[in-house]
């Protein structure tokens, strides 16, 4: 891993009225990284990544995402990063290829790219059975998977990942972290929020968010030992307090 830094957060801000979802948050999020970005609900982690992906103005701060400030270069930001929100992103009444279609149409690029890259995930994923069926029809866990594909089809710098596994078996879940490391060891870097406290030992960096501030910023080991623990939920009680 290279200390290229792909993400640069400096009193990062926004304000909702007098609420402060994200209060000056600083960090930096180093190239083919897996940054696990974790809190509560409502710890303004959400807020913090649309803000990162140029969805959402900041209030103040400064931020640059592969190497792309985020006021600035809003709409060249978003060619080289990937999305995938809580929802997946995906369209219920479009089939599972159409969708793949359609997502490289937006991502730019050509008809015959667009093919290969279908056929490649339709084979990755064991789809052939179900590559004709609306993605309405199709289970949680099968959508997520494709949704993650068509975050990166485009071979991102970064893809961001907003409680991606919310809602899915454990099972699911350990299958979506293999999609994850897999794309980590394609060079591509990872920025994934979620609450659940046991994915952060598949991180290589944490930050803990509470209350809009970054509490805890580390490794896994480094969290543990700094706060006498012997999990990441024992360090997020510690911080909640």
């Amino acid at each position: 891993m290279t200390e290229e830094k792909v993400i640069v957060a400096n009193n990062l801000t926004r304000t909702f009225g007098k609420f402060t979802a994200v209060d000056h948050i600083s960090f930096d999020v180093r190239r083919g990284e897996i940054f696990g970005f974790l809190g509560a609900n409502g710890a303004g982690k959400t807020t913090a990544t649309k803000m990162l992906t140029g969805i959402l103005s900041s209030s103040g701060g400064y931020a640059t995402v592969a190497g792309f400030d985020i006021k600035k270069h809003r709409n060249r930001l978003k060619k080289n990063i990937g999305y995938m929100s809580q929802k997946f992103s995906l369209y219920e009444d479009l089939t599972l290829k159409e969708n793949i279609r359609f997502y490289g149409g937006i991502y730019g690029l050509s008809k015959k790219e667009t093919a290969a890259k279908t056929g490649e995930i339709v084979e990755r994923l064991d789809l052939k059975q179900i590559e004709n069926t609306l993605i309405s029809e199709i289970p949680l866990g099968w959508k997520q998977k494709i949704a993650f594909s068509v975050a990166i089809i485009h071979s991102p710098k970064i893809v961001f990942l907003d409680e991606p596994t919310s809602g899915v078996d454990p099972i699911t879940r350990r299958q979506f972290w293999n999609l994850i490391y897999e794309a980590a060891e394609n060079g591509i870097t990872v920025f994934v929020t979620t609450h659940y406290m046991d994915e952060a030992e598949y991180c290589d960096r944490i930050s803990m968010m509470t209350e809009g501030k970054i509490a805890a910023l580390g490794s896994l080991h480094e969290l543990l030992t700094k706060y006498n623990s012997k999990s990441m939920d024992e360090v997020f009680i510690k911080l909640a307090r």
